[in-house]
């Protein structure tokens, strides 16, 4: 990798780290130039994976006032989206990534419709039991997606948790934070240890998306309901628009 080709990913993983931090869709960034610098898709995926774990790190400190208060809730968003994304790494080295990003694009679209119409109240009016076998199912099937793809991964959450929990979306984005920090997290141990990471390409991208992370929320905290609500929106829909097309 030449130096500039070094800055180049160094840049990408800042903003894939405040983006992240935000509204997800970081990876569009990252994948891209990873690839761009010679990697092969799969090298480049689990390199991806391994590096962002820093920026997600970062993220959850920086969200950390949306989280207080909530340690039960957290934690079981976080231990369901840790062992789906167990399952996800696991595929990710046995199958194709084509058998996730035929459908990615679908999916995105329609967390994007998810999150441009009023959610059903009905929903949010749940038993506690039921709601936390829901969070609960949500956050396992985020993780087999983050482990195995992820790409806007943060769009889908937060559309999905939109649905059962009543709460604005700072504090969305932070569950959101958690439940990626999970998947990546065990995704990337997996990958150490089983696939080839690109070690050089893996700290340029956890230094960038590290500092990354830190910026995006402390200005991503600040942006009011509506706003944040239709950027989410935006990201997701030029997220699919980029995997159809790729």
């Amino acid at each position: 990798m030449t130096p500039f080709e070094a800055l180049g990913v160094l840049a990408a993983a800042g903003g894939a780290g405040a983006a992240n931090a935000v509204v997800g869709s970081g990876s569009l960034l990252t994948f891209p130039i990873l690839l761009a610098v010679g990697l092969s898709p799969i090298t480049a995926n689990v390199t991806n994976t391994v590096g962002l774990c820093c920026g997600d790190a970062g993220a959850i400190w920086g969200y950390r006032p949306e989280l207080a208060g909530e340690a039960r809730r957290v934690g079981l968003l976080a231990a369901a989206t840790a062992l789906g994304a167990l399952g996800g790494a696991v595929l990710l080295l046995a199958l194709p990534s084509s058998v996730f990003k035929s459908v990615v694009p679908a999916l995105i679209l329609l967390a994007c419709v998810l999150l441009a119409i009023e959610p059903d109240t009905h929903a949010h009016a749940m038993p506690p039991r039921a709601r936390g076998v829901a969070l609960a199912a949500i956050a396992l099937l985020a993780g087999v997606y983050c482990g195995f793809f992820g790409a806007s991964a943060g769009v889908l959450v937060i559309a999905t948790l939109r649905l059962f929990l009543a709460e604005p979306l700072r504090r969305l984005s932070g569950f959101k934070n958690v439940m990626v920090g999970a998947a990546d997290g065990v995704a990337a141990l997996i990958f150490l240890f089983f696939a080839h990471v690109a070690i050089l390409a893996a700290v340029l991208v956890a230094v960038g998306s590290a500092a990354g992370a830190r910026l995006g929320a402390a200005h991503g905290r600040r942006i009011s309901e509506e706003p944040l609500r239709w950027t989410v929106i935006a990201v997701g829909l030029v997220g699919a628009i980029v995997l159809l097309v790729e």
